[in-house]
């Protein structure tokens, strides 16, 4: 189809969907998170329009609305700022959920980025008849467009697995989607599952404010210094691929961890046989970049256990035979950092040179990764 034929006719229709559906110019951005901004930012500098919708009323909900205060970027600014605008320069080296708020609100304001907020995506599919993607929203609206850019993360929907004995839990249950702070948990036992970056930095956080966390280790896991060698373990590892192999890069990220951090087995925190970086390349496994949470454990004040066999009424067994159960206290927080991943039922297509997706359905059940011991990044909340 022609592009003058889209700008002489606004609306479209077929035999096979709801009558008409509004054109806009460009392509349509489904999100409004960093990577949303980012592509919209981008194609608005060569001088493409785009129409950006997000279902909240912000840009980075995720960043807003389902992170714990605590958070700060794992990784320096100078790898997480977006196209084209860096970080102002009175922000720390690793800046604050609430800085890096503030820096997506600038962002999208320099590149005249005015999303249509509240606009939920119930559907989007290729409509081979008109050549364009038609885009469902949950008001009944319908939009459609050439293209398609699906930037609404990996980790949007929280999940929460079902351990034995759930039901008959007589403490609360938390995702870490609605954790805050620590200062809610003063005094309380609370077990964390999960020990990725975020299962770290709750554990570390409940400890500071007077909580007695159990942290639940189900998998392997590389644990690295957030910085070597006085940088950060990152850019260290970019610039060493720059000239050696990846195996020998992860001999020595390994190698100095074990120097900085000593034996981390003996803390429960068995390391995989495969590299931290060979690991992320071939999982999506992302290692952990210590900020602090090591050392309460070493220390005893965050415990770490194996698994958890199953849930009891006012506490847990674990896999190793213990069980989770103080003086009957009934105070315990099970937290746990799992969501549905939205990419694993999208296919991608390359059209007229723009990446595009195609939703599929796919089962449920498929859907789901452990994004806290699976794959949490840095940067990666919309």
């Amino acid at each position: 189809m022609q592009r003058g034929a889209e700008r002489n006719r606004g609306r479209v229709s077929s035999d096979d969907s709801p009558p008409e559906a509004t054109w806009v110019p460009g392509p349509i951005i489904i999100g409004a998170g960093p990577s949303g901004l980012a592509a919209a930012a981008c194609l608005a500098n060569v001088g493409i329009p785009s129409t950006v919708v997000e279902k909240s009323s912000c840009v980075g909900s995720l960043w807003q609305h389902r992170t714990y205060d605590r958070l700060r970027l794992h990784l320096p600014k100078q790898f997480c700022e977006l196209p084209m605008l860096g970080f102002p320069e009175g922000f720390p080296k690793y800046p604050s959920k609430h800085q890096f708020l503030s820096y997506l609100e600038a962002y999208a304001a320099a590149f005249g980025i005015r999303p249509r907020f509240r606009t939920e995506v119930a559907a989007a599919e290729f409509d081979p008849a008109i050549g364009a993607w038609r885009v469902r929203t949950r008001g009944g609206g319908e939009l459609a467009s050439r293209w398609l850019v699906v930037a609404t993360g990996e980790n949007a929907e929280p999940l929460v697995p079902e351990f034995p004995g759930m039901t008959r839990f007589l403490g609360r249950v938390v995702h870490t989607c609605a954790y805050k702070s620590g200062a809610d948990f003063v005094g309380q036992r609370v077990l964390v599952v999960g020990c990725g970056n975020s299962g770290m930095e709750v554990s570390l956080d409940l400890c500071r404010h007077g909580a007695k966390p159990h942290m639940v280790v189900r998998n392997t896991v590389h644990v690295l210094p957030r910085e070597m060698m006085r940088m950060s373990t990152f850019g260290l590892t970019v610039a060493l691929l720059r000239w050696l192999p990846l195996r020998l890069v992860d001999q020595f990220l390994c190698a100095v961890a074990h120097l900085m951090l000593g034996d981390t087995d003996r803390l429960g925190l068995r390391r995989p046989k495969t590299g931290p970086i060979a690991l992320k390349n071939l999982t999506g496994k992302t290692p952990v970049l210590d900020a602090g949470a090591l050392a309460q454990i070493k220390s005893g004040n965050i415990k770490v256990t194996r698994g958890v066999k199953e849930i009891t009424p006012r506490g847990a067994k674990f896999i190793d035979g213990t069980e989770y159960d103080e003086n009957n206290k009934r105070d315990v927080g099970v937290l746990d950092k799992e969501y549905k991943s939205k990419d694993a039922g999208v296919k991608k297509f390359i059209v007229d040179h723009f990446m595009v997706y195609k939703m599929v359905d796919v089962k449920e059940e498929t859907l789901v990764i452990n994004d806290d011991e699976g794959g949490a990044k840095a940067c990666s909340a919309q």
